[in-house]
């Protein structure tokens, strides 16, 4: 494709209504046309007395575009019937208007919850959100992914854990020139490429909040040890027992998978022991709740004869019964930064509250409601 040709593809157009129009609407010499003229990105910005890469910001819902300019380029691009087309975009960039979100997470309101964040961003552009599921453990996991790069030719992904935490297909997307965004609760990346979780205070949180209540018999299912986060939690809630004097007891500590079906074997374990403990900290919500049902199962109370503990605070957590104790993650709002900062990753488009040069991170929060409760003396 010659350089001219690829610049004309680079505008994006639209033919504008058709049919017959009245006499006095013949183009003047200059002036945008109707009927079956089209109008370019570039008569957007001229009528609009800003830049190209105003009116471009305004298409693709920019927070760095003044209210006044927005609406004003708003009322031009509507004024005129502009469209953006997203397939001369795509021919231009030779790659495609598609935003692809890889993940490995086991836990669906996780990434329910990702996916409308992501969304948020995604809506009133041109962008559409494809997912790509995947399992870290397949033998040919790296070619399945270059295969999906390959083909739709994403204009960026967004990598949550524990995929994000896999060097080795960072470095395939960087050399299959793919832009991404890596959510994980460590840094591995640039500013301009990472989202964080602090996922270790967090999990630190907890365990003060269960030490409180006068728990010292107290259990952990983690999440598989593949993921880092599972590391950050585990380390994170062992850091936070020490601090209150305990520890935590590898007879207590047990792998579970980020599902339901893991917390609920997890708990059966722990409950038939013949010392059961008196708290448990789950690594998710999922597996929190399967720990609610092996408590039911057994017979005990929640919380007078087990406190329990999730981390996420997803839809579950406050619609089971008693409502979860847990640490919050804004995971929304965490895939509203990923998409923000895959479409604008430079400083000067970013949101106000992300700071030049500094990685974007969240904070945990833990979250009391009816699922711990001070030790019964028996």
């Amino acid at each position: 494709m010659g350089e001219k040709q690829a610049r004309n593809t680079q505008e994006w157009s639209v033919s504008l209504a058709k049919g017959p129009q009245p006499e006095n609407s013949k183009r003047k010499p200059g002036a945008v046309g109707l009927g079956r003229a089209k109008v370019t990105i570039n008569d957007i910005a001229r009528l609009s007395g800003v830049s190209k890469k105003t009116v471009s910001r305004v298409i693709n819902n920019s927070p760095q575009v003044r209210e006044e300019t927005r609406k004003k380029v708003k009322a031009i691009i509507l004024e005129h019937g502009f469209t953006p087309d997203p397939q001369a975009r795509a021919l231009a960039l030779r790659r495609s208007y598609l935003v692809g979100m890889i993940y490995d997470n086991p836990s669906p309101q996780y990434i329910v919850n990702m996916q409308r964040g992501i969304l948020d961003v995604l809506s009133d552009t041109s962008y559409q959100l494809v997912l790509r599921p995947c399992d870290r453990t397949d033998y040919d996991f790296y070619e399945k992914i270059e295969t999906f790069i390959t083909l739709q030719k994403p204009y960026g992904v967004i990598l949550t854990p524990s995929v994000s935490e896999d060097e080795d297909l960072a470095n395939m997307l960087r050399e299959m020139k793919c832009d991404y965004v890596r959510i994980a609760s460590v840094e591995l990346d640039k500013p301009t490429k990472m989202v964080r979780t602090h996922d270790f205070k967090g999990a630190a949180q907890a365990a003060q909040h269960i030490a409180s209540l006068g728990h010292e018999r107290i259990a952990h299912i983690h999440g598989p040890n593949t993921f880092r986060s599972a590391h950050q939690r585990r380390h994170g809630f062992e850091h936070g027992l020490e601090i209150c004097g305990l520890k935590l007891a590898k007879s207590l500590t047990l792998e579970g998978a980020y599902t339901f079906d893991s917390g609920y074997e997890c708990a059966q374990k722990l409950f038939a022991m013949k010392s059961p403990p008196t708290a448990v900290f789950a690594g998710n919500d999922e597996m929190a709740v399967g720990v609610y049902q092996a408590a039911r199962q057994v017979g005990m109370q929640v919380p007078k004869d087990i406190t329990i503990v999730g981390f996420d605070d997803t839809p579950v957590a406050s619609r089971v019964w008693p409502p979860m104790t847990t640490v919050r993650l804004p995971i929304r709002d965490m895939g509203r930064a990923a998409a923000s900062l895959l479409l604008n990753p430079h400083d000067e488009d970013r949101p106000e509250n992300f700071k030049d040069g500094e990685i974007i991170s969240f904070e945990p929060e833990l979250i009391v409601r009816g699922s711990t409760a001070r030790i019964s003396k028996k």
